[in-house]
């Protein structure tokens, strides 16, 4: 597959929002934002859940936040192996979510 053809998702922090942008394959590109605070309340849960599998959905439902802004927040600790999938469930590959999460918003909002 040609470099054209691939996805490509970047994160940025910007004015207090994680942001997700993504060149799709085919069609226009987009964005989504995660605010701080949600982002925060996402890493806490997935550290309450401690070594029990997660689906984005029930991050959805458990803390009454829009798809959108979990979906970042998962895709986000995901790229940076905060977050792992084995067998479409998702499982926190660290014991201390929220200290590495932070670290790297902020890594992310300091260097770009």
């Amino acid at each position: 597959m040609t470099a054209a053809h691939e996805r490509n998702e970047t994160f940025e922090v910007e004015d207090g929002y994680l942001v997700r942008k993504v060149v799709p394959r085919r069609g226009e590109p987009y964005e989504h934002r995660c605010p701080r605070a949600s982002f925060e309340q996402m890493a806490h849960a997935i550290d309450e859940a401690g070594n029990e599998a997660f689906t984005l959905e029930l991050l959805v439902e458990r803390e009454d936040l829009p798809f959108t802004q979990v979906a970042v927040a998962l895709g986000f600790l995901k790229e940076r192996s905060i977050v792992e999938t084995r067998y479409r469930r998702n499982y926190a590959s660290t014991s201390v979510v929220h200290l590495d999460a932070m670290t790297e918003y902020f890594a992310l909002a300091e260097n770009g």
